[in-house]
């Protein structure tokens, strides 16, 4: 089984990798830097977050989804192969768990807002397919992001898969 990322995750990778990571190119230090500036609608002006948006297959509805997760690939500096929360987390946390839990808790604005402080806290490095999937989908991805804090392997199957 490959560890190459697939579905959204896979395009915001290759989004990020031509548009936010090659940081020695000015194009991409200026469209990081104008993403991380910007209000939500200037956000959505900007031709590259187009591309992400049609690659993704987002439309009006996801506007504010989209928002979130240009600000926040705008924010990372390195893709790793760890993911957010492992890095935040583990023996020696960088989050402390309070904070977590307010981060785990937040929406909106709240949420991304929390998840640059995280990203800074995290050197700004992550895992860039799996943050995007994790923004894509954030209620599904909260209990994985509890487990992956504190170290722990998320169970393969649900409760309720067990029990049919």
């Amino acid at each position: 089984m490959s560890d190459e990322p697939k579905g959204p995750g896979a395009v915001a990778l290759g989004w990020w990798t031509r548009n936010i990571a090659p940081r020695e190119m000015p194009s991409a230090k200026a469209l990081s830097a104008r993403l991380r500036r910007a209000a939500p609608l200037a956000v959505l002006c900007e031709p590259a977050v187009q591309d992400l948006a049609r690659g993704l297959s987002l439309g009006p509805a996801q506007a504010d989804r989209l928002v979130q997760l240009a600000v926040l690939l705008a924010e990372v500096r390195e893709h790793v192969p760890e993911r957010l929360a492992r890095r935040l987390g583990g023996a020696e946390p960088v989050l402390s768990p309070l904070r977590f839990q307010r981060l785990i808790r937040a929406e909106g604005v709240e949420l991304t807002d929390l998840l640059r402080r995280a990203l800074s806290m995290a050197d700004r490095r992550c895992n860039v397919a799996a943050l995007a999937t994790d923004i894509l989908h954030w209620e599904a991805a909260r209990p994985r992001w509890c487990f992956d804090y504190f170290g722990a392997e998320a169970p393969v199957q649900s409760l309720e898969e067990k029990v049919q």
